[in-house]
């Protein structure tokens, strides 16, 4: 049974499943669907098309799912799709796609979108990421799993994050962000990787160091991009870690972070 306060307004297409809990004042748009278990907080605005899974929550004054303010947008029909067991603190700004580009923007699961962040229009984030207070993602711009973007973060269009790399506070990120890697400034510059992220998560001493000495072989051995490349391979044959340190230099299309 759905849970929806008297003062909720709710489109009559909109398809909540069992158990959604929709708060006074909050409403939810035409081409809405929402999985099993979300909660919507009060004073959220939700619209279409939106596809929202199971079991998350989205508290207060949050907008999700507006038309972007990209200037490109002519009001086609894009989409906004999120994953299950998210967390949408307060005031967090979520646009949907664009026809120019993937037509959609996409939220994994498990993450923790903190208050008054922003995730424009074609982004992704994948899953088990956290982006802490007044963050904000330009649009185009993709998150790997794991990351952490710490608070007033600005990340520019079309940059790439990596996978369980960390933005420090306040950074300014006009360039990809390799995996397992720390940038902090503004701009940002590289300073190390995220090892303590590593071993919370229960990486190997093996493995933190190899991702230590890749780290060395990009950052600190003054070779070329491609110079370093060809060294990582010996490592990357054996530890997927590291290949995945060096797939996401080699795949750069903005030129890594250094």
């Amino acid at each position: 049974m759905t849970l929806i306060d008297s003062r909720a307004i709710i489109d009559p297409s909109a398809r909540l499943a069992d158990g959604v809990e929709v708060g006074p004042w909050s409403i939810i748009g035409p081409d809405v669907e929402i999985g099993e278990g979300t909660v919507i907080g009060p004073h959220v605005i939700v619209k279409g098309p939106t596809r929202i899974g199971k079991y998350n929550r989205i508290f207060q004054f949050s907008s999700v799912g507006e038309d972007t303010p990209d200037m490109k947008y002519k009001g086609e029909p894009t989409r906004l799709v999120m994953g299950d067991h998210n967390i949408i603190r307060e005031g967090v700004t979520i646009h949907r796609g664009t026809v120019q580009d993937r037509s959609e923007t996409t939220i994994g699961s498990h993450n923790l979108i903190m208050a008054y962040a922003h995730v424009g229009h074609d982004s992704v984030v994948g899953d088990h990421c956290i982006i802490v207070n007044n963050a904000g993602l330009a649009g185009h711009v993709h998150v790997g799993d794991w990351a952490i973007i710490s608070g007033y973060v600005l990340i520019h269009q079309h940059c790439h994050v990596g996978p369980h790399s960390f933005c420090g506070m306040g950074s300014g990120v006009v360039k990809d962000v390799p995996a397992f890697v720390t940038v902090l400034g503004n701009p940002a510059e590289a300073r190390s990787m995220n090892f303590e992220g590593m071993r919370r998560r229960g990486f190997t001493p093996e493995v933190i160091t190899a991702l230590r000495r890749a780290y060395k072989v990009v950052y600190r051995q003054n070779l070329t991009t491609e110079e370093a490349l060809v060294h990582l391979e010996e490592d990357a044959a054996r530890f997927p870690e590291v290949a995945l340190f060096r797939d996401s230099i080699r795949d750069s299309t903005r030129g890594i972070t250094r």
